[in-house]
């Protein structure tokens, strides 16, 4: 079979049937969506029409979702959702869903997204629409971008811009004036542009919801009931590899980790959203460890959890809102520098100990039992969160409503 496939390959057929794969997509991307843009463009804006773009999602993400209901409770014309599920469903479906957006986009006041994508990047946009970028981490931590163009992770600089991923922007918004420069570095604005404006990240707002927090248990309960009288460490690692074929980490050695901390914790893991088929927990630790990754949103883990274990994922910025404890479980951190890179110096930027093994993992866990000094995490939330204040969806409504033309 393998031979057959491999002489199949090297046909000057299959090779046509590559090249034209390969142009088609450029020319769709590139050429027949911006021209479906401009003749309806032709059209007049719909005044009060927003949508929002979700480029990975299934469904509108939650930093979207305060804004949504804004436009669905205040504005007549009903807000439109768009899901391109870019390398989770057929290219044939995606391409569907491209062009239906790009037909919505031309005639849209406003246009809300959580992502960076290139299948936009051959747009104009109108000068009547404001396009905001919602960023759905907050802080900055991992590289993305032109910030690690050229690397093992990111795409070519000549190709990011040619074909930018975060072009067209009217805003695009942030959790504090000290990560401005990254995200302009990231996605091409020079520091004069004003495009990149820290009025907080929308999302955050809910953990200045009295109610919502204090509600948290009681919906954690209703999925793991196990949790009732025990602390709960959350371990939310970030994926590794490129996005289309995401694996989670398996360092966390679940058994050791259930004989040492079983008596006063459980263990809820939620894995990146990209991950597709995460490790599975081992027989004799389901007392200890549960796979929430599709029963729990992350807003309500953040809530409850008394301890949070990550290693470069930024929801890390959002816990430090919480002011407790946080581990860093990140053996693999010099490879992850070559592969990605971080805008600031791991080993310093990091509120909590970093440790290389489950070992280290327990021994921190158990002295933050008796001694945890908040003092460094809450130098952390003021220098990269201080614009998420409970208060961050008006000051980004205001900003859009405001730029209206």
């Amino acid at each position: 079979m393998k031979k057959i496939k491999a002489l199949i390959q090297n046909t000057f057929i299959y090779k046509v049937y590559l090249f034209f794969v390969k142009h088609y997509r450029l020319f769709f991307h590139f050429t027949y969506l911006p021209f479906l843009f401009r003749i309806r463009s032709k059209k007049p804006i719909t005044k009060g029409k927003a949508v929002f773009v979700e480029v990975s999602q299934p469904a509108l993400s939650n930093n979207l979702q305060l804004i949504y209901r804004y436009f669905q409770n205040n504005v007549s014309h009903e807000p439109e959702v768009h899901c391109l599920l870019v390398n989770k469903t057929t290219k044939r479906e995606q391409r569907r869903r491209l062009k239906a957006l790009v037909l919505s986009m031309a005639t849209a006041q406003f246009v809300f997204i959580t992502e960076g994508t290139d299948r936009l990047s051959g747009l104009k946009i109108r000068p009547e629409t404001v396009f905001s970028q919602v960023w759905h981490g907050c802080g900055a931590f991992k590289k993305f971008g032109l910030a690690c163009a050229d690397g093992i992770f990111g795409a070519s600089e000549e190709y990011m811009k040619k074909h930018p991923f975060y072009s067209g922007y009217t805003n695009v918004f942030v959790s504090s004036r000290n990560v401005v420069s990254a995200y302009e570095q990231a996605m091409g604005y020079p520091h004069d542009s004003g495009v990149v404006k820290p009025l907080g990240v929308s999302r955050t707002d809910v953990f200045f919801d009295n109610s919502f927090v204090e509600s948290a248990v009681g919906r954690l309960l209703s999925v793991i009931p196990q949790a009732k009288d025990k602390k709960i460490i959350l371990y939310a690692p970030t994926f590794r590899g490129h996005t289309a074929s995401a694996v989670a980490p398996d360092f966390l050695d679940l058994k050791a980790a259930a004989d040492a901390l079983s008596e006063k914790y459980i263990l809820l893991i939620k894995h990146h959203p990209h991950v597709r088929n995460a490790p599975a927990i081992p027989d004799e630790c389901c007392a200890f460890a549960f796979d929430v990754t599709q029963t729990l949103d992350i807003d309500t883990l953040l809530c409850v959890s008394d301890i949070c274990v990550s290693d470069y994922s930024s929801l890390i910025f959002e816990f430090a809102l919480f002011e407790r404890p946080m581990i860093f479980l990140a053996p693999d951190k010099d490879d992850y520098i070559d592969w990605r890179g971080f805008f600031y110096d791991y080993s310093d930027f990091t509120p909590g100990d970093v440790v290389n093994t489950t070992g280290e993992l327990i021994d921190c866990v158990k002295r933050l039992e008796t001694s945890f000094d908040k003092t460094k995490v809450i130098a952390f939330k003021e220098k990269f969160m201080s614009a998420c204040d409970g208060h961050s969806t008006e000051r980004i409504l205001e900003c859009v409503m405001s730029e209206t033309k």
